[in-house]
Formats: structure tokens, sequence, C-alpha cells
């Protein structure tokens, strides 16, 4: 039998699995994107039984930001005693999982691989079906956790250290692109910015706290506007611009008090990710708005955002800060979707690095 044929005839035994939406559906869930490997058990999609995560921060804050082989190598380490906790924290066994879901793209390579390889090992030796899902559909799948009542579609700003998406969220795992950075992320920049002025690895969550003992109406940075797309976004403009405001600094001996500088730093990136959401969302007449991806635990973009939206009568939703940085209940969600919309991939499942959102 060659390999079409073998994945073929796995597809057709595990599909008879199929359940629907009436009924009970236990997804089992790997996230192995980045730096963090993560299970859990999902149930009908939102409920969530148990969600485990084992950070590597400590180790790549070493390095001042991630190793991808050091990450590929963790991950080999945990992967195995992660599922065996998610199993063990919700209470269930392999018997009673309907179907495993996996990140397998965009993301680190290595990484990917070792959830998807463990994935595949487990739905073939238990006969069940495999679900891949896409990295970022898993970000904005987190809202659906905490939110019974949001439903598609609704507008949803996704920023994270790899990706700034302004979507239309169309149906589940069905979006509309607005937006999107030309260059830097907003993670990114951030990431960039902090090791800039010595505050290193994760930069995210250090400019957030930092910022608090400073003042963001310190020093003006630019806005990134381009006029042929209003919802893109640009941040490599404000990023340059802190690094020759302390270049200038140094070189005339003049003091940097680095609290003002991340506040306003903050301040930049929050204020054109809030304007450009709101334009859509007075655009298109959109009235719910949600956020997802890492830098949605942001506390300044969370009570921008808040504020921006009761200013306007919109609905606001956010999942929680432990749900918008990677975890696999946001996939087991999304999987669960997946799952009822018939996706199913065979052993042939492969690590997608660069995957783009509304692939497959």
């Amino acid at each position: 039998m060659n390999s079409a044929d073998f994945c073929s005839n796995y597809l057709y035994t595990v599909n008879k699995k199929t359940k629907t939406a009436e009924d009970d559906i236990m997804i089992l869930a790997i996230e192995t994107s980045c730096d963090e490997t993560a299970a859990a058990v999902v149930r009908n999609g939102r409920e969530v039984l148990s969600n485990v995560i084992s950070s590597q921060i400590d180790l790549h804050t070493l390095y001042g930001g991630v190793v991808p082989e050091i990450a590929s190598r963790k991950h080999i380490e945990k992967i195995n005693q992660v599922i065996e906790q998610a199993l063990s924290d919700s209470g269930t066994t392999l018997d009673d999982i309907d179907a495993i879901g996996v990140t397998y793209g965009p993301g680190l390579v290595g990484a990917l691989l070792v959830g998807v390889s463990e994935a595949k090992a487990i739905a073939y030796a238990r006969k069940l079906p495999l679900v891949g899902v896409h990295h970022i559909e898993g970000h904005v799948s987190a809202n659906y956790i905490e939110n019974p009542s949001l439903e598609p579609p609704f507008l949803c700003l996704i920023v994270s250290g790899g990706h700034t998406h302004l979507v239309i969220v169309r149906d589940y795992g069905g979006f509309e692109i607005l937006g999107r950075t030309r260059d830097d992320a907003a993670g990114e920049a951030f990431d960039k910015v902090a090791r800039a002025i010595g505050l290193g690895y994760p930069g995210g969550p250090k400019i957030d706290r930092f910022s608090k003992e400073g003042n963001p109406e310190a020093i003006t940075f630019p806005q990134g506007k381009l006029s042929d797309n209003p919802y893109d976004f640009s941040f490599s403009g404000v990023k340059s611009a802190v690094l020759n405001y302390l270049n200038h600094a140094r070189m005339t001996g003049t003091a940097v008090n680095r609290a003002d500088l991340a506040a306003s730093f903050q301040k930049s990136v929050v204020d054109v990710l809030v304007s450009h959401t709101m334009k859509a969302a007075e655009d298109l007449k959109m009235d719910r708005i949600a956020i997802a991806g890492g830098v949605a635990s942001n506390s300044a973009l969370r009570n921008a955002m808040d504020n921006a939206c009761k200013e306007r009568g919109y609905s606001f939703f956010r999942p929680s800060p432990v749900l918008c940085t990677d975890n696999a209940a946001m996939i087991g969600c999304a999987a669960y979707y997946e799952y009822l919309k018939g996706t199913r991939h065979g052993l042939d499942l492969n690590a997608v690095p660069n995957l783009r959102l509304g692939e497959r």
C-alpha cells in the first residue's frame, strides 16, 4: 500500500467516528508553535476541562529571545508529560476523546513538527480523527471560551509577536482580512524596543508593567498611517523613532527616562491599533469587537479598546490574559468547529511555518 492509499484508508476508518453538534464532543488539543508546550481537553468547543502550559520563557530569557533549536528540544522533553497532565486534570482518558486537534502553522517549523508528530501518533494509535488548526484561528477562538453569547460575524483585531491583522470573522474559521501590518508586527516592535531600552525578553509584558511608572504623554512618537489602505498597520517607523531617540540621547549625553519612553512608545502603538479598529467598525457598521493574540493581554490596549467601545456603544470581547498567550484550550475550541465542518487531516499532515490566515 502506498502512502496516499494508506492515508485514504486511515481517513475512511476514522471518519466512521464522526459525531454531530447534538453530541458531546471531546477534543484533545496540542499546541507547540513557539516556546510553550501545551495540551488541553475541551468539551463541545467552549468548556475547558483542562489547560496545561509548560513555558520556556526562563530558558529563552538567557538568550534574549526564542532559540528555535532549544525550543524544539524542550517540546520533545515535555510533550508527553503535558498531555498526560491534561488528561489527568480533566478526569478523562484517551478512551473519552473523540478527536485530536493540533496547531500545524504558522510558527517555528521544528516546534510545530513536535506537536504534529505527537498528534498523528495518537490519532493513528487510537484511530481518532485528526484536525489540524491554524494558530491564529485558535487565538480568535479563545474569545468563544469565556463569552458564550459571542458568535460570528464580528470584527477582530489580532495582535501577536508575528501577526497584526484586522479581520471580519464571517463564520467559525472563516475570515475576511481588512488590514495587516506592512512590516513589523506589534508584538515584534514591543520586543525590539524592550531590548533597546534594556528590559530584555519577553518585551511585551515588561513594557506593559514598566509603562505604568511612566508618562505616556512625555514623548510624541509617530503613528504609521498608510493612505492606500486605512486598515493596514506599520510599526517600523515608531520602532526606528525610539532607536533614534536613544542614539541621540547617547550622542548628546542626555539622560533618558526609560519609563516615560516605554509608556510613550506603548501609547503610540495602542492608539494606532484602536483607531484603525474603530474606523473599520464605523465604516462597516460592526458593533461587536474582539481582540486576540499575545498582545491582546496588554493592559493599556485592553483598557483603551474597552473605553473606545463604550463611547460608541459597541460590545467588546477579550479573552483572559492566560488565553491570549499561546495555549491549547484555544486550539481545542477551533478544532471543535473545524470538526463540525468536516475538516479532517490524514497522516500526511505536515508543519507549515508560513501558513497564511484563511489557508488550509
